[in-house]
């Protein structure tokens, strides 16, 4: 395939690659529609896809996406992504440095795409974007990007596909250390050699103090093994259990079992005992609120379904729905640690800006 044109290539590039999106509310069944098997393997899609009979792939396995982050994340960017895209238009100077820096008729994968802010951004080179929320990537569509619905743990390119992969406050919301590495990996994966990757997470040392307070910390972390419907335990008056999330179901939620408003499981602690001494600033595991006024559009009977499951409170004094989202904000060195035994990529730059650790990559074999 000869690309002869160095501007975006609107809505051409995913056909004649054989990767055709499918928009679907379908959070647990992650999926791309391909040509062909065989076509799809010699150009953007790995070799060990499970196809169906009517030519589905869908997202290759790595373990069950644990329930914290299908209901504090999935769901929330889902129900928010309307108000979400209208707050999010201003570009990092980091990031569009680093995007400006590519020579021209590179392509770029931006893995959490969102609503596609940095898409487009260096006019001469080329984007495919991915999110895993159907809403974030309608968006995207809509605005002529080139977008698909993916896991970031499970990109729907080949090897060697990409020569740079952007993940920008994407990392924070995978619940597991395992889960952050994985996702680390893919993105190496997805590269050429000589390829580099730049992410961004939220730090745990914020410029602005006064925010922690207004984050709820949880105060106990999660393993990769954790898949069930226990409750993690977290620092809250009004702690609640959550509930498992069935992988597949188009209605999941919106359609939730109500949670008991003080499901607290046998054993939780206290507001005073669950911080076993430590100053709030010293956790990394946090519930922080996102506030959907009540003017906004998407306030609907989606939003009605989120207040009776629990997936969301009224706040009358703002005058908005308060949905919580799921996030371990990374403590110094922490990124680079992650990638520290990986052998095929080395790390070539790493800093600290607006409140973020940032890491570039470099893949070298």
């Amino acid at each position: 395939m000869s690309i002869t044109s160095s501007k975006s290539l609107g809505t051409s590039l995913l056909p004649v690659l054989g990767i055709v999106p499918v928009f679907s509310a379908r959070r647990g069944m992650k999926s791309i529609k391909v040509g062909s098997s065989a076509r799809a393997n010699s150009v953007g899609v790995e070799n060990d896809a499970l196809e169906s009979p009517n030519g589905e792939v869908a997202a290759f396995s790595v373990g069950a996406t644990p329930d914290i982050e299908k209901k504090y994340v999935h769901c929330v960017y889902d129900a928010i992504a309307p108000h979400f895209s209208a707050t999010r238009f201003a570009k990092w100077p980091k990031v569009a440095s680093f995007i400006n820096s590519l020579p021209p008729g590179r392509l770029i994968l931006d893995a959490g795409c969102g609503n596609g802010k940095y898409l487009g951004l260096n006019p001469n080179c080329f984007y495919i974007g991915c999110d895993i929320s159907g809403p974030l990537v309608g968006i995207c569509a809509n605005r002529g990007h080139e977008v698909v619905i993916a896991d970031t743990l499970n990109l729907p390119y080949r090897s060697d596909f990409g020569d740079a992969a952007i993940s920008i406050a994407v990392l924070h919301h995978l619940s597991t250390e395992e889960r952050r590495r994985k996702a680390i990996q893919e993105l190496i994966r997805v590269v050429k050699k000589g390829g580099v990757v730049l992410i961004t997470v939220w730090a745990a040392e914020q410029e602005d103090k006064a925010l922690l307070n207004k984050w709820t910390p949880l105060t106990e972390k999660y393993i990769a093994e954790w898949n069930g419907p226990s409750s993690p335990r977290f620092r809250s008056p009004s702690a609640i259990t959550l509930e498992s999330i069935p992988e597949i179901d188009d209605s999941k939620c919106q359609n939730e079992k109500p949670l008991e408003p003080n499901g607290v499981s046998q054993g939780m602690v206290g507001p005073e005992a669950s911080n076993n001494g430590k100053d709030v600033e010293n956790h990394q595991e946090y519930f922080v609120p996102w506030h959907l006024p009540y003017h906004r559009a998407e306030v609907s009977s989606a939003s009605a379904s989120a207040l009776v499951s629990g997936l969301a409170k009224k706040d009358d004094k703002k005058g908005a729905l308060v949905y919580n989202r799921y996030y371990h904000v990374f403590s110094e060195g922490e990124l680079e640690r992650l990638v520290k035994d990986m052998g095929n990529a080395v790390i070539v730059d790493q800093f600290y800006d607006k409140s973020n650790w940032c890491i570039i990559l470099e893949r070298t074999s």
